[in-house]
């Protein structure tokens, strides 16, 4: 078998398939990934450096900050090109070419309903209707962009002899790329190819434009019928980082992406994604969206290269391609994890942050040091996860007004359980006792005798870091006053500590999003 670390001669050219990217609108639109602005330029940025065709910023009409989102990844996007969603609505339109008009290629992406059931309970529309919808919008959109894509939304509960009438107007009115998604995850593979080599068989103009497939998880078959659709003669996959998306989310990129590089043998294709990009790619989105990616993830999941059996180990020490289909490398990860310990001084530790590529001022180091000799102590091993958490928290908190000092915590059946909390706040430490009804109540109850706040807690989240009974919690938390959302993370061996550390965060948030709002109203001039 050829690998992807021993390419194999290419016979002939291979089809290139352009990836577009929706982590940035359908992976937001997964319930509590909201990222916020500098999230979302930082995760467009590394699409844009990796190789990614087209980058689907956002729905420019959901709101003002969707618009502003849209707008400033196409001002500094440098290569790939920014798409702006827009449903068959005018103003939608409208509002999506303005917010990729300073994009160096943009490109308005418009949909509507095509299966019957949609029509019926969604659109309350004929089927005329909708074609005399389609014809107007995307003639409107080529108007102000010179690329235009259409979707059929749930295209796969279409039926066939309608699906071609509808893409045949929208090519005829200027759309450059036809997208037909399998909304709801409903497809197996082999009618998803065949409604791909139908449409084009048979819409006389199918050769004006690129068609795309866009497939959601909900059986579990989004990775197949990707694929069969490219089988079918797609040339473009619309795909996510991680898989995030709607309900059970969307095919993902990464997966897409070493599918083809791996078995070129059955998929004569290509793209022009940088791989080794892939698993920072996947941690940045991570982090952003706070959503932990699940440990047998396929390609970037934190066991997708490790080999705990016997059997496996031989195997691999014998030869690394008998487990291994693909080497860590070609994903961006390295090839063996330095253990960590008690024992390990600041050099190994420097050369451990270098390896994981994790930039640390001197200060920065020396907290982070100290916070991993007393982590060390408490635990058998310090795993690349444990170090990458504490760097993490130091990083999101080293500006924090209120800080943990210490926590103790009296629980068990007999109750009632409580907490005695002690914060630096401002440079002033203050201590408070509290009842709850469990322990992290309690703990939360003497936060907010402290910091008097009316924020609701909406997430509440626990897991472990690394396996073992010794593990690290990381604690996700997210608060909501007003309108604004905050989401925030703790990482200790304790997890009552990791939780005021994760609930501190999203209030020290919440604080400086107040204090910014406050500077920018024209009371404060």
């Amino acid at each position: 078998m050829t690998t992807s670390s021993t390419p194999a001669p290419e016979a002939c050219a291979k089809d290139r398939v352009l990836i577009f990217d929706t982590t940035l609108r359908d992976g937001e639109q997964c319930p509590g990934a909201t990222m916020t602005l500098d999230e979302k330029l930082a995760v467009a940025e590394l699409l844009d450096t990796m190789g990614v065709d087209i980058i689907e910023a956002g729905f420019p009409i959901a709101s003002n900050g969707d618009f502003e989102a849209v707008s400033e990844i196409a001002r500094r996007v440098k290569r790939a090109t920014v798409a702006g969603l827009a449903r068959a609505i005018p103003a939608d339109i409208v509002r999506a070419g303005e917010a990729v008009r300073q994009a160096r290629r943009g490109r308005i992406h418009t949909f509507v309903s095509t299966s019957p059931i949609h029509l019926a309970h969604q659109m309350r529309k004929s089927e005329d209707e909708v074609v005399e919808i389609i014809l107007k919008t995307v003639s409107q959109a080529r108007d102000l962009v010179e690329d235009v894509e259409w979707s059929a939304m749930d295209a796969t509960r279409t039926p066939i002899d309608y699906l071609c009438r509808c893409v045949e107007a929208a090519i005829h009115s200027g759309a450059t790329t036809i997208n037909l998604p399998d909304t709801v995850g409903y497809a197996t593979p082999d009618e998803y190819r065949r409604m791909f080599q139908d449409v084009r068989n048979r819409v006389p103009n199918a050769d004006r434009a690129i068609f795309s497939v866009h497939c959601h998880d909900d059986l579990g078959l989004a990775i197949a019928n990707s694929l069969a659709g490219i089988e079918g003669g797609a040339r473009q996959v619309e795909c996510t980082i991680n898989g995030i998306g709607e309900r059970a989310g969307n095919a993902a990129l990464e997966e897409i992406v070493m599918a083809i590089r791996t078995r070129g043998d059955v998929m004569p294709y290509e793209t022009g994604i940088e791989t080794t990009m892939l698993t920072r790619a996947s941690k940045l989105v991570s982090h952003a969206t706070n959503f932990p990616v699940q440990y047998n993830k396929a390609i970037v999941g934190r066991n997708a290269f490790a080999h705990e059996s016997g059997i496996h180990q031989d195997g691999m020490l014998k030869h690394t391609e008998t487990y291994e289909i693909m080497t860590p490398a070609s994903v961006g990860v390295a090839k063996t994890s330095l253990v960590m310990g008690k024992h390990s001084g600041r050099a190994a530790f420097r050369s451990k942050l270098d390896e994981l590529g994790l930039v640390l001022s001197d200060n920065q180091m020396q907290d982070v040091f100290e916070r991993f000799k007393a982590l060390a102590d408490r635990k058998k091993h310090v795993y690349d996860e444990d170090i990458e958490a504490l760097v993490d928290e130091n990083l999101a908190t080293a500006h924090d007004r209120i800080r943990l000092v210490s926590l103790s915590v009296i629980a068990g059946t007999r109750g009632p359980q409580r907490a005695t909390l002690k914060l630096d706040i401002a440079g002033r430490v203050v201590t408070e006792e509290a009842d709850g009804n469990g322990p992290v109540d309690a703990v939360f109850n003497a936060i907010q005798a402290l910091v008097p706040h009316e924020a609701d807690l909406e997430l509440y989240q626990v897991h472990a870091v690394t396996e073992g009974t010794d593990a690290q919690a990381e604690v996700s938390v997210r608060l909501k006053s007003g309108e604004r959302s905050v989401t925030a993370r703790g990482a200790d061996p304790d997890t009552l500590v990791a939780s005021a550390r994760a609930y501190l965060s999203a209030l020290n948030k919440l604080e400086a999003w107040a204090e910014r709002l406050h500077a920018q109203s024209p009371a404060s001039v």
